[in-house]
């Protein structure tokens, strides 16, 4: 198994932004940005990231809050969203191949629909768009927990009493359809990455507020405005793949369904026994897929390159004097 890819810590606007690269093994890889979901971080793409690195020049942004970034002021949607955009207008690497799993899908989403020129295709994995039934997922008993003043601090309190390695479990429990299949090096690093968010002070109030916030845009998007999710899902006109497990228990299974047939460009990949989380589950399947996608926007760009082509100025032909004279 593969360690977590290095990363390095970057100031942005004067916060750290935390990216992990995965180096390309070919000269004429393409820039790629993964974005991971809520209570991830770039870590969680080590594996798929790997499998396309012949065709992909990969990064894996921390979010703020989350993984070894810096928190923020402002954890809605559209604030997290503007974050990738600058971050990919930092980097320089625009337009890119763009990834993103759960909060994570909901935030390239908007990236995708508000700023097409910086995203080359879209894949989609368990997109946390608004639920069309909250009662079927398990992020819905949370909600309760957003009414509360000052939740942030319940939650602390509780987060204290749970070891790192029984909350590590809980974790894997409701994103993996099957989690025995998971090694045993990834399960160490989960616990280790449970260990760095009780460290991590800021950790509970990002997570919280996160959760609010992704709340937030899911009312907004039951009611008429040009911010709905949705109205921005139709917007997109980048190549996308969504991805879907049929047992996923946070994201509730018809979302990814619903954002394909919105996308124009759009295909979909429903996976059996897998959860939220297909890109760590089945990265084999995933990668396929989005190989595939590839593949085929790279086809219509050539053809479409041929078209745009102009056409060979008709031939001149001028005769011979003799036969000008005799034309005479």
């Amino acid at each position: 198994m593969l360690p977590p890819w290095p990363g390095e810590a970057v100031t942005l606007d004067g916060t750290v932004t935390y990216v992990r690269r995965t180096p390309a093994r070919s000269p004429d890889a393409e820039p790629a940005l993964y974005v991971h979901g809520l209570g991830g971080s770039g870590t969680n793409w080590t594996d798929l990231a790997y499998l396309l690195a012949d065709r992909l020049d990969g990064e894996a942004i921390d979010l703020p809050g989350f993984g070894r970034s810096d928190p923020a002021t402002n954890y809605s949607v559209g604030a997290i969203a503007e974050r990738v955009v600058r971050w990919i207008e930092h980097s320089g690497r625009g337009p890119v191949h763009l990834f993103g799993n759960s909060l994570g899908g909901a935030v390239t989403v908007r990236v995708a629909g508000t700023r097409p020129d910086l995203v080359r295709t879209l894949t989609l994995i368990s997109p946390a768009m608004p639920f069309m039934d909250p009662r079927r997922s398990v992020q819905s008993r949370l909600l309760p927990l957003l009414l509360i003043p000052r939740a942030e601090r319940l939650a602390a309190r509780r987060l204290a009493t749970i070891a790192p390695e029984e909350l590590a479990k809980q974790v894997i429990d409701a994103c993996f359809a099957n989690p025995s299949v998971l090694p045993e090096e990834r399960i160490a690093e989960a616990v280790e990455e449970v260990r760095r968010r009780y460290e991590t002070p800021w950790y509970v109030d990002a997570y919280i507020r996160t959760l609010r916030g992704l709340v937030g845009s899911f009312l907004r998007s039951y009611l008429p405005g040009r911010d709905s999710m949705w109205r921005i899902a139709e917007r997109i006109t980048a190549p996308t793949l969504v991805v879907t497990g049929r047992q996923d228990r946070l994201v509730d299974v018809r979302v990814a369904p619903a954002v394909a047939r919105l996308i124009p460009d759009s295909r979909l990949l429903v996976l059996d026994q897998v959860g939220h989380v297909a890109q760590m589950e089945r990265p084999d399947l995933v990668a396929r897929a989005v190989l595939a996608m590839l593949d085929e926007a790279a086809q219509k760009d050539a053809t479409a390159s041929i078209i745009r082509q102009p056409a060979a100025p008709p031939e001149v032909t001028t005769p011979a004097p003799a036969a000008r004279a005799a034309a005479t």
